[in-house]
């Protein structure tokens, strides 16, 4: 066990940690349940006053965690301010970098080269041992090498000698109580061998399984071809529908993930979040010969029109006013970043049709910014509709009575599910049901030229 890892344990040394979204929140939980101090800072007050009362500012992250924090915080193992200069303390060997490295769908690192900057404050400070600064964000295999490093060095501080520094990507699935910090395998690689021998053993503090990659490039690249090996299957799921518009794709990959080395995947109205829609781009971007990876570009030229193909069926439909239910991109969780319902309702504005959404997650002012779009009421708000379009399965719509759907929709002359959530509802008084993947589902001829029926 090294001396820094006995230490943290005992109190003698605090963890820092740089932004306190799911992923800073989630590091500070599980080391503070493990008895380890730990400060966190973000530029949002909000998310500051949240850890301080130990209350995650995510809805249902306490489910995930499935541990009192409250009492964490109460205890003072959790503590944050809006003062990032209190990080930079003989005090604070651990830095976790938890912010976000995207933006408008893009790989971004003006947020990760501010905190760099800001940790090179450790110039001049006397030090019982270098800080580790560790990367939980997700990154392109070169952004340490190109972006990182140098900005240490110019500022005086030599990486591997005044900074440890390595790359440790987080793998969490937030809504699965199942796959969390302590569960799931973690990938770990520094710049140098003595560094990584560090991280595995700080985060083996809170970690089961702490996996040795070469280095940090290795480390980096790992989760971004693990993701961007889901987006390749997620799209073929999509284009496999687009080419046999027909058949029922749906029942088709259902049945092909029966083989044991088959995954099995749906078609939607496009992937969404902050991991599969980025991985292409990450891997993309750090190649030495981006042009070898021909399959990635067209993934992701598909997974990003799929929203533009929804507009289409709809503007051809002659539909006048839609409802989106979901901004989030996945139930019950609070992330609407590419969320499909963005593209829809701003491809949706262009052609002049009405758009409104609702997400029992987002605040009206919320959906607003996100989709330019006005909110309404669930599920009384869904009479005004001719067509809606079901993005996200929150337990909202979930749990809701069918009666109460049914009885709210009697104006909907299609409802579009996008991983066929309300299948099982008997919506009858004429109105076409389709499931994304099912047979037709971005052609929807018409009913009375080829009889679709809402079980077809």
């Amino acid at each position: 066990m090294s001396i820094l890892s006995e230490q943290l344990k005992h109190g003698k040394k605090i963890i820092g940690v740089w932004g306190l979204g799911f992923i800073g929140f989630s590091s500070m939980a599980y080391f503070a349940k493990a008895g380890i101090h730990c400060l966190g800072t973000d530029i949002y007050e909000q998310r500051v006053r949240d850890i301080n009362q130990g209350k995650p500012e995510i809805p249902n992250l306490e489910y995930w965690i499935a541990f009192d924090t409250k009492q964490l915080a109460k205890a003072g193992l959790m503590k944050a301010t809006p003062d990032w200069k209190k990080l930079i303390d003989k005090d604070v060997a651990v830095h976790l970098i938890t912010i976000p490295t995207e933006k408008d769908g893009k790989p971004y690192f003006e947020i990760l080269k501010d905190v760099v900057a800001k940790l090179c404050s450790f110039k001049g400070i006397k030090t019982d041992s270098p800080p580790l600064v560790i990367i939980e964000s997700t990154m392109t295999p070169t952004a340490v090498d190109k972006t990182v490093i140098p900005l240490f060095e110019k500022n005086g501080l030599k990486v591997g000698k005044d900074i440890l520094l390595g790359v440790a990507p987080r793998r969490d699935w937030f809504v699965s109580p199942d796959k969390t910090l302590a569960t799931l395998p973690r990938v770990v690689g520094g710049t140098t061998p003595e560094t990584t021998q560090i991280m595995k053993e700080v985060l083996g503090i809170i970690c089961n399984t702490v996996l040795e990659a070469h280095d940090h490039k290795h480390a980096a690249i790992v989760k971004s071809i693990e993701n961007a090996y889901r987006q390749v299957e997620i799209t073929l799921a999509n284009q496999l529908s687009l080419a046999y518009p027909d058949l029922d794709m749906v029942q088709i990959l259902k049945l092909a993930g029966t083989k044991w080395n088959v995954g099995t995947y749906h078609p939607s109205f496009g992937t969404g979040g902050y991991c599969v829609p980025l991985a292409p781009q990450y891997v993309l971007e750090g190649a030495a010969h981006p042009e070898a990876l021909t399959i990635l570009k067209a993934s992701l030229e598909t997974d990003f029109s799929q929203p533009r193909r929804v507009v289409e069926m709809i503007k051809k439909r002659g539909f006048k006013k839609v409802g989106i239910l979901g901004l989030a991109y996945v139930g019950d969780l609070k992330v609407q970043t590419l969320s499909p319902t963005i593209g829809i309702a701003k491809e949706l504005k262009k052609e002049k049709i009405s758009v409104k959404v609702h997400d029992p997650l987002f605040t009206p002012e919320e959906i607003k910014q996100h989709t330019g779009a006005e909110p309404f009421d669930f599920p009384e708000g869904l009479n005004e509709f001719d067509i809606v379009l079901m993005v996200a399965n929150h337990s909202q719509y979930k749990y809701t009575s069918h009666q109460d759907i049914k009885s709210n929709l009697k104006n909907c002359k299609v409802m579009l599910d996008n991983m066929g959530f309300w299948k099982e509802i008997e919506f009858g008084n004429g109105m076409e049901y389709y499931e994304a993947g099912g047979p037709n589902w971005l052609e929807h001829k018409e009913k009375d030229k080829e009889k679709v029926s809402r079980r077809k």
